[in-house]
């Protein structure tokens, strides 16, 4: 039997388990669908109003447009959940398709393993969220910005226009780059429509209305920063405690100096993106490669935007996915290590949603440990991540020194 029929097979047989997961594990995992996915295009299909145009919205506007698809198998599957299950296996089909080839790349098929490997210890949370339309573009676009790098940018600039995560990636590609024009051009491109669709349907004023309901959230029970009253919350520090936000339907978490936490963070997570960039910068200006420097520089990125964010949901840990697949298909021996940690986060993140969630939303010390630990892990894989990206080797010297260099001998 040919490898890639074997990867295929576990491919089917994963998204079958996990579609399963959502439906048997606790605290109801695939609630966002029905409770928030489906009425929300119910509206648009049934001329009640567009979210993203007729009033503002937590995602950009394209998000809107899966949410939609998911209605063509309502007639096979009797039910929007499952029409959701099956929408997102045919969106991973195409991502892995791209991804495995004709399998006959060892470093590809290495990725495959791990991304299903990845799914299934992550669970329902990587199925039934928004996200996991998200990542199979990232992946597929992040394996063509070498040689497709405009089909690339579409891509990622589609997955953008749905959630925000994948521009992490973008940057990367144009501070990594040398055939910038193209990505420019898939982005400005993808933006230009979508703003214009946008426009013409009467939804100016929520162009960018998703930003705004961004920075205006809460600490999410689950994010790394809400951990201080988490643990306040175990310990009945007077103030401190956990709530249910009916605006932004997640728990959140709350005590003294709140108002001045969520207020820092903001600025903190664009000043270590933004530190995560200089450096990614500086080594393409001391000429390193695409090929080393891209998929370090997108991890760090990615994993700087999940763990200085104040909102933490766990299928936000599908978003390195894209990042350790390009790794291992680039240098699966020097990616393994990272991978393996992903994994173990992934399996990390099930365990505290949905299984343990019951906890987690009541204060209980050993669900908010295993929340912790895996916080901790994320900290730990960015730390591990910039260190690799500051380790990117370089082809030469500094231009300018160089030129100085060679001034100076010549005198």
């Amino acid at each position: 039997m040919s490898r890639r029929v074997v990867l295929w097979g576990a491919f089917v047989l994963v998204h079958l388990v996990v579609a399963v997961l959502g439906f048997v594990l606790p605290t109801q995992p695939m609630g966002d669908v029905y409770l928030a996915y489906e009425p929300w295009s119910d509206a648009a299909l049934g001329g009640q109003g567009v979210v993203g145009v007729t009033w503002p919205w937590v995602y950009p506007q394209l998000a809107l447009v899966p949410m939609l698809l998911a209605h063509m198998f309502d007639w096979v599957t009797g039910m929007y959940t499952v029409s959701w299950a099956v929408l997102v296996t045919i969106c991973d089909a195409l991502g892995f398709a791209v991804l495995v080839g004709r399998g006959r790349s060892a470093g590809r098929s290495i990725a495959a393993w791990f991304w299903l490997g990845f799914m299934l210890l992550l669970g329902p949370a990587g199925m039934y969220r928004l996200d996991a339309i998200t990542v199979p573009l990232a992946v597929a676009g992040g394996l063509w910005l070498l040689g497709r790098p405009l089909v690339g940018s579409i891509l990622l600039s589609v997955a953008t226009w749905m959630k925000v995560w994948p521009a992490a990636i973008l940057a990367a590609a144009l501070l990594a780059g040398r055939r910038r024009l193209p990505v420019i051009g898939g982005a400005a491109l993808v933006s230009a429509v979508t703003v214009g669709a946008v426009a013409a349907a009467g939804g100016a004023a929520y162009v960018f209305g998703f930003i705004g309901d961004q920075t205006g959230r809460g600490l999410q029970l689950e994010a790394p920063v809400s951990g201080i009253y988490v643990w306040a919350t175990v310990f009945r520090v007077p103030g401190a405690s956990l709530f249910y936000s009916t605006d932004m339907l997640t728990y959140e978490a709350t005590g003294p100096h709140v108002v001045a936490v969520v207020a820092v963070m903001t600025p903190l997570l664009v000043l270590a993106v933004g530190a995560v960039a200089v450096i990614g910068a500086v080594k393409t200006w001391r000429g390193a490669s695409f090929a080393a420097l891209f998929p370090d520089l997108a991890l760090s990125l990615v994993l700087a935007f999940i763990f200085f964010n104040k909102v933490g949901s766990p299928q936000y840990y599908t978003w390195i996915v894209a990042p350790l697949v390009m790794g291992l298909v680039i240098d699966r021996r020097r990616w393994r290590r990272l991978a393996v940690m992903g994994l173990v986060i992934a399996a990390l993140t099930q365990v505290m949603y949905p299984v343990m969630y019951m906890g987690v939303m009541s204060g209980d010390p050993m669900s908010e440990l295993v929340l912790t630990v895996r916080n901790l892990a994320a900290g730990v894989m960015l730390v591990w991540s910039v260190v690799r990206l500051v380790r990117v080797r370089t082809r030469g010297r500094v231009p300018w020194l160089a030129a100085r260099n060679a001034a100076a001998a010549v005198g």
